[in-house]
């Protein structure tokens, strides 16, 4: 529980549901006394499922002069013509239809996603408190519903993060990426058979689905356009890039708490969106929060030239690994003359690090796999379209498109590089690098998703890894240690405070937020600090470019001001965990596993699955090994069932003796032993502080 001066913030979590909760209680003045209404205070927090509704959170502030000032030179500052529209007729050519009811739900009766939810955009001026090239992607981004791209090609775009992308073939359909939540992305399906199928054909099936990448936002609704059944059948193929299985799901798995947490940041999926929210990622509107899907592959893509022909639709693919995402790849179009460039060629600068945390991306495999698609079909495409933003026609266009984005990536990994051989650390050189004019002024390489400065980090990280090569960082103070010893030696948090002011005043906002981090990791109840930062981060996300970095600041100030908001979306579905190798899953359990709670023990086990394979595996010196194919010699007891239902009970979605209960494994020997493993491993809180200690 803490205290802002205005209101009383209670964390904890609830004991029905085990999820995390704070709860926003304002104070009510009355007779010049403060009183707190406890007992409705202790029933919410009581039966809170977590997250902080928008009633009574302390509200945003207006923009101040200076960022208005910012806001107003933006454009001018980086060359951007403002009266270039051409964005817009290609974002609204080909708009067929949308959604009569804009709220697409689950069935239980859920919004899973609002395609009307950035509706305030449209056709309005950028806002105070909005940067204008944010705003303008939006506005775009904003623009929904189910488009022509050509005879043959249609796109589902604004019902998800990610388009949807549907070919045509003799009898049936080709469906590539269909977002993120199996209930999304059969509403763009529906609204296709709906507004293109005629009734005396009836539904055309799908013949086929692929997968551009191993992110969720472009597999995760596959459900939703195929069955299992008809995959199992052959009505349906799956298509996707060598290694996409194994990183789709290891990714929302190994560190799948934290970058849910840290999604809430970067994507601010629950946080109220309007102008002094958000406004979109850059890359899309917003994430679905349905069910997410997965069904794997009955057809990998090796090597860059293969084909496949399905229901008479030839498609030629270039394999580019390691670039936006570790498995991914384009492919062409041979008699359409389109080439579909995944999520590596888009209407932005893209990250290389992306804020919620993975692997960091090549900048130098992303160039060169841009350049591969300009030699190979840079001279026989008519038509570009991504699985985001809106497509792009006409050759000369496309080529210029290709090369401008190519060049951006190359220079930014060159120049980084050329400042790392000159002896500058990831912060100088972010501070130091620029674009060239004649990519800068490229309305499609704008920082709207990742950003010049944060990708020259990441780039760093790549070849020379997190240490700045100066001792004195080498083995620096941990957070809250150092924050107090700052305090102490500017005389003390009310010195800083006024400092900070005084900062803040003047309009230098990033030096409020480096001198008030200090205050609040020391002293995380010192309401004036919290309150103060909070008003900085929020000019800050006003004046940011990217979406992601306005998420990022806004949802930071929130957090000082009102208390952790909780993400609805969780990555780790049924489908997620059912494919899991062996591998990964005792991966995890070696990940979960808790230092101290399996101090001196020394425990082992054998799990035989459902096709009699046995897996051995132990505790000692306070980790987990284990064995593929090689049971171990003495084991505490023998599991026997199927690896989804092993998986369950070893990451504590299943309680042991419930499963027994339930028959859905058997363990020969001593169940307790194996019950003392589980004991010994950690259940994520997937709400831990960021912003605070």
């Amino acid at each position: 529980m803490f205290f802002n001066g205005k209101s009383i913030f209670l964390q904890g979590e609830n004991w029905l549901t085990g999820r995390s909760f704070t709860f926003h209680v304002p104070l009510i003045k009355t007779d010049m006394k403060i009183k707190i209404n406890y007992f409705a205070a202790m029933l919410l927090a009581m039966f809170a499922g977590g997250g902080i509704g928008a009633q009574g959170a302390e509200q945003p502030k207006k923009a101040t002069s200076h960022t208005i000032e910012y806001n107003q030179k933006f454009l001018g500052a980086h060359g951007l013509d403002e009266n270039d529209k051409q964005d817009f007729q290609d974002a609204e050519k080909g708009f067929m239809a949308t959604l009569k009811d804009p709220n697409i739900k689950n069935k239980e009766g859920r919004t899973v996603f609002d395609i009307s939810a950035f509706d305030f955009t449209k056709d309005k001026p950028a806002p105070d408190t909005v940067n204008p090239s944010l705003w303008r992607v939006s506005q775009l981004n904003a623009k929904s519903g189910l488009f022509k791209v050509m005879d043959g090609i249609y796109q589902i775009r604004g019902f998800d993060l990610s388009n949807m992308t549907i070919i045509e073939g003799k009898e049936g359909l080709i469906i590539i990426d269909p977002l993120i939540s199996e209930e999304t992305a059969k509403a763009g399906l529906d609204l296709y058979y709906r507004e293109v199928e005629q009734p005396e054909t009836g539904k055309r099936p799908v013949k086929a689905v692929v997968y551009t990448h191993s992110h969720v936002d472009h597999f995760g609704g596959v459900k939703g356009v195929a069955s299992e059944q008809d995959v199992k059948s052959g009505k349906t193929q799956i298509l996707a890039p060598e290694g996409f299985l194994k990183e789709a799901v290891s990714e929302n798995v190994y560190a799948g708490n934290a970058m849910g947490r840290r999604s809430t940041y970067m994507y601010a999926a629950p946080f109220n969106k309007g102008p002094e929210g958000t406004v979109g990622s850059g890359l899309g509107t917003a994430s679905s929060s349905g069910t997410i899907t997965v069904i794997p592959p009955t057809d990998t893509i090796t090597k860059t030239g293969e084909t496949r022909t399905i229901d008479g639709v030839e498609m030629e693919f270039m394999m580019a690994p390691g670039t936006e995402a570790p498995s991914e790849m384009l492919m062409y179009l041979p008699q359409f003359k389109a080439l579909c460039s995944a999520e590596d060629a888009t209407h932005t600068m893209h990250n290389l690090y992306t804020l919620r945390g993975a692997k960091v991306r090549d900048a130098s495999n992303w160039w060169k796999a841009l350049d591969e698609a300009i030699q190979r079909y840079g001279d026989k495409t008519e038509v570009l379209f991504a699985q985001h933003h809106w497509p792009r026609w006409g050759k000369e266009r496309i080529s210029r498109f290709l090369a401008k984005e190519r060049n951006g990536y190359k220079y930014m990994h060159d120049r980084t590089l050329n400042l790392i051989n000159k002896g500058y650390t990831p912060v100088e050189i972010a501070e130091m690098i620029k674009l060239p004019p004649e990519i800068d002024k490229e309305w499609y390489f704008r920082g709207y998703y990742g950003t010049l400065n944060h990708n020259a980090k990441a780039i760093y990280q790549r070849y020379m890894g997190w240490y700045d090569g100066n001792p004195a960082n080498l083995y620096a103070l941990p957070p809250v240690e150092a924050a107090k010893r700052y305090v102490e030696l500017a005389g003390g948090a009310d010195k800083m405070i006024d400092n900070a002011q005084k900062a803040f005043d003047k309009g230098d906002y990033r030096w409020t937020a480096e001198v008030l981090k200090h205050v609040v990791f020391a002293d995380p109840q010192n309401s004036k600090a919290r309150n103060l930062a909070a008003d900085a981060l929020e000019q800050l996300g006003y004046q940011a470019e990217s979406g992601p970095w306005r998420n990022e600041f806004l949802v930071g100030a929130y957090e000082l001001r009102n208390g952790l908001l909780q993400n609805p979306l969780d990555l780790v579905s049924k489908d997620i965990l059912s494919n899991l190798t062996p591998e990964m899953l005792f991966d995890y359990m070696g990940i979960s596993l808790n230092a101290e709670k399996s101090k001196g023990k020394k425990l082992a086990f054998n799990w035989i699955d459902q096709n009699g394979k046995p897996y051995g595996f132990w505790v000692e010196d306070e980790v987990l090994m284990y064995r593929e194919g090689k049971p171990v010699d003495h084991p505490d007891a023998v599991i026997t069932g199927d690896k989804l239902n092993f998986t369950l009970i070893a990451m504590q979605a299943m309680p042991l003796k419930e499963a027994l209960d339930k028959g859905m494994i058997k363990i020969e020997g001593n169940a307790d032993k194996f019950q003392e493993l589980i004991g010994c491993m950690d259940k994520f809180n997937g709400n831990f502080n960021i912003i605070e200690p």
